[in-house]
């Protein structure tokens, strides 16, 4: 009788752990066939670049193709939108901005939960917002500048490369916070809004370092401040918020990549790694300098981290400054 119970035994463990073997299998071969990339807008644009940048090397390292695939519309929502429903199997990821966390409270309704539908694998890189005026503005500091907008309520404005993006968020920051009279007038780029303060049409411009680096070289903006926590390295001269004295402004813009969720974590390790391996690569450093990208790379828990947090602090600013899409 015991060697009869002994036998079901072995032969009950032995059928538990069977589906384990193929699953283990099937993710030491991973990837077998080529990966979906998919790039919630249209190409060209930052999450773009970086996507195509890490597709390339993953696919040089894992010797499978990983392609770019661009599904713009809608804030980048029909994209994410389409991730949430992929298969977790791996063969489709996803480059995400800023909007992944913002998005949800900005429209209302979308057709994914960051929380929900996705893992975190991890957040590649970031870029900071920089405060620029028009050389013409009598300002030489953050204080001036707001001692220059109290001065003169209701006549100035700032632009943005468009509503709900991080410079816009991070402008109605800055307004909020300090009680400001400022218009907020979006634009459909980056390049768009630092040629509206280059032109002087708004005096004041929140937006990511690669479009306004040349101009504030140049002269033809004065860059005041970073609102990152540490200074840029496309922008090393000019201060953080904190430096200036603002350290409640703070925000960047930055792209990472999640998977739909029940993606197994077999392979959610591996991309994170080989990932971390791209992003830190010696050879990449001066090309995401100059396209303003700080690198990151953090872990999935931490990523996951601070997707939370960052849902619960852009919900407030979208709500206190009564920001909505049309």
């Amino acid at each position: 009788m015991k060697l009869e119970r002994r036998r079901f035994m072995s032969l009950a463990g032995a059928a538990a752990a069977a589906p384990a073997f193929p699953r283990l299998a099937w993710t030491q071969s991973y990837p077998s066939r080529p990966v979906r990339v998919i790039v919630p807008y249209a190409p060209g644009g930052p999450t773009d670049v970086i996507a195509r940048i890490v597709a390339q090397k993953l696919s040089d390292h894992l010797g499978k193709q990983f392609f770019v695939e661009n599904i713009g519309g809608a804030g980048g929502n029909i994209g994410m939108g389409r991730g949430a429903k992929a298969a977790p199997d791996g063969f489709t990821i996803l480059f995400v901005g800023s909007p992944y966390v913002v998005n949800p409270t900005l429209y209302g309704t979308v057709s994914y939960d960051p929380i929900k539908d996705f893992d975190p694998v991890t957040l590649a890189v970031t870029t900071t917002c920089v405060l620029t005026i028009h050389a013409s503005v009598p300002a030489h500091t953050v204080k001036d500048l707001v001692d220059f907008i109290k001065a003169s309520p209701g006549k100035l404005s700032y632009a943005s490369p468009g509503t709900g993006t991080s410079p816009h968020l991070v402008g109605e920051l800055f307004r909020l916070s300090l009680g400001l009279d400022l218009a907020h007038v979006p634009f459909n780029s980056g390049g768009l809004a630092a040629a509206s303060a280059i032109a002087g049409h708004t005096p004041i411009s929140f937006g990511v370092p690669a479009p306004a680096v040349m101009h504030i070289r140049e002269g033809r903006l004065r860059a005041l401040a970073v609102s990152s926590r540490t200074r840029s390295q496309a922008l090393p001269d000019v201060p953080t918020m904190t430096e200036a004295g603002y350290p409640d402004i703070e925000g960047d813009a930055w792209y990472a990549v999640v998977v739909p969720a029940g993606t197994p974590k077999e392979i959610i390790a591996l991309l994170h790694r080989e990932i971390v391996k791209i992003v830190m690569l010696p050879e990449l450093q001066e090309r995401l300098v100059a396209l303003g990208f700080e690198r990151v790379a953090n872990t999935p828990d931490e990523f996951a981290a601070q997707i939370k947090t960052e849902i619960a602090k852009w919900a407030g600013v979208i709500r206190a400054a009564g920001i909505k899409t049309e």
